[in-house]
């Protein structure tokens, strides 16, 4: 048991100390930092949600640190691990915060308190069964945060295991275990800890004897009995250490490495584009200034640069990055990643036919409006003409 400090006044016990008060805060910071970045990327439309993000340098520096939130909650709950081996093993302190048959009793006798059915409220030990009802709800979030973490984290790598599906799975299921998370903290916790009772022992690291009376009369009882858990001898203690030090020291090193294998375990396919221009300059299609003659290299004029020679390397490949990029990379399937690439077509044959746009299928495709990724008129008709030209490479 804790340790108890007498003063004139009053009596107080000692409930967390600096370590346990520490990592509290650590916490705190974390996890609001987590729901803040987060909440702001799922709710994007929401009209306070634009100014945190500008506030913040961005949507990229939003998610930069989110994950570095992420990464210190999850250095934090290793160290709190060791620390729970530290104090069952070495220090030989009870398992407190396990659930119990008693925890059940006494939320229903606490239940039947405040209807008026019940004399007097449960006595209840160190933690009461609504500190540890928060405390295996955080360690169940952490546990579905870092599992769809790391599948929204690393999405190539989770669908060589997982059919697609899982990615969008893993995103609705973080989402909502976020939210989840959020409101538990507001809506509970606060309320036990700040408005139905304020409690400082996390400010200050003590409870009054009144304060024990009400949430851990059993605890109180204990301790004023001189019932407490006894110490562990300086012998036996350093004969425990010497178990615990290097194995504590090994799992930590396992632990972390995994921190860094989850961090860096692949540079994901998906990135942000940079933002458009607020103002695009009007344009007007002029008459082509190129010639179909085959002694003539034609060019024409985009809407705001020309495009230089209608040839793949005169900047047709560059339209396509531009559009097309992002989706038809080299990672299989119709690739615009060079000019051998673009004319071989996609695994249902050829989509350009040199001399003829209007029969060539990515014409017929992307000029029905259906396709995810849309040419201007300006750079559909550059296309067009370039087809029309012959398709040159160079």
């Amino acid at each position: 048991m804790e340790t108890t400090t007498t003063t004139t006044t009053s009596k107080i016990y000692l409930r967390f100390d600096v370590l346990q008060r520490i990592e509290h805060w650590v916490l705190v910071a974390s996890f609001t930092t987590l729901a803040i970045t987060g909440l702001v990327q799922k709710f994007a439309l929401f009209p306070l949600s634009p100014i945190i993000v500008r506030l913040l340098g961005g949507i990229e520096s939003v998610r930069i640190i989110h994950r570095v939130a992420a990464t210190v909650f999850l250095i934090e709950a290793i160290y709190h691990l060791i620390s729970i081996g530290y104090k069952l093993y070495v220090e030989k302190k009870s398992a407190s915060m396990l659930p119990g048959i008693k925890d059940l009793q006494d939320a229903f006798q606490t239940l039947a308190f405040n209807l008026g059915l019940a004399k007097e409220r449960p006595k209840m030990g160190r933690y009461n069964f609504v500190e540890k009802a928060e405390y295996w709800a955080l360690v169940w979030g952490l546990v579905i945060m870092a599992l769809t973490g790391f599948m929204l984290w690393n999405p190539i790598a989770t669908t060589r295991w997982l059919p697609g599906e899982a990615v969008p799975a893993a995103k609705a299921a973080h989402g909502a275990e976020a939210i989840l998370a959020v409101l538990a903290i507001m809506l509970w916790h606060f309320y036990h800890v700040h408005i139905r009772h304020w409690n400082s022992s996390m400010f200050t690291g003590h409870l009054t004897r009144e304060e024990m009376e009400e949430e851990h009369a059993l605890e109180l009882e204990m301790i004023e009995q001189g019932r407490v858990e006894p110490e562990v001898s300086p012998e036996e203690r350093k004969r425990r250490l010497r178990v615990f030090i290097p194995v504590a020291s090994v799992l930590s090193l396992l632990l972390l490495y995994g921190v860094f294998r989850f961090v860096t375990f692949e540079q994901t396919a998906i990135t942000t584009l940079p933002p458009a221009q607020r103002e695009v300059p009007v344009f007007v299609r002029a008459t082509p200034t190129y010639t179909l003659l085959p002694t003539i290299t034609p060019t024409v004029q985009t809407a705001s640069t020309a495009v230089g020679e209608l040839t793949w390397e005169g900047g047709i490949k560059d339209i396509f990055a531009r559009q097309c990029g992002a989706c038809h990379g080299q990672a299989g399937g119709f690739s615009v990643s060079d000019y051998s690439s673009v004319m071989k077509g996609g695994t249902n044959g050829p989509v350009i036919i040199p001399g003829n746009a209007v029969g060539s299928r990515l014409i017929q495709v992307v000029g029905a409006g259906n396709h995810p990724g849309k040419f201007t008129d300006v750079e559909l008709a550059v296309i067009q003409d370039w087809i029309n030209a012959g398709a040159l490479e160079r």
